[in-house]
């Protein structure tokens, strides 16, 4: 498998995942969405999966524009030491919540699934 077909899968998986989240937030605050979405889950799956993707997509832009203007606004007189007292992220935690999101989005499905047999 190419690499950057192994990347541009991983991106979109996490781009579906942060859409879904984020509808999860606008569903949980929003009554009349909540009856919206849940309506739509009876729908395609395979719709939904490309509107989270894009509306992780768009929430993914926003973050980094976001974060852009964090760091710019910083002090160019940051001092180096900082830097290495900062936090790192390790690889297996990064792997390690991209198995829990990957295992929420399982679960996700599944529940549609029997909600579209039990409809049936």
């Amino acid at each position: 498998m190419d690499n950057n077909n192994l990347l541009q899968i991983a991106q979109q998986g996490l781009r579906m995942t942060v859409g879904a989240a984020t509808s999860l937030v606008e569903t949980v605050q929003n009554p009349q969405k909540r009856t919206e979405i849940l309506s739509q889950m009876q729908s395609d799956l395979s719709q939904k999966t490309q509107e989270w993707a894009a509306k992780g997509e768009v929430t993914e832009q926003e973050a980094r524009v976001f974060l852009d203007s964090l760091f710019s606004k910083q002090d160019s007189s940051t001092n180096h030491q900082d830097m290495e007292n900062a936090p790192v992220v390790s690889r297996k935690d990064t792997t390690s919540d991209l198995q829990n999101l990957t295992d929420d989005i399982i679960s996700l499905r599944k529940e549609l699934e029997e909600m579209r047999q039990s409809k049936n």
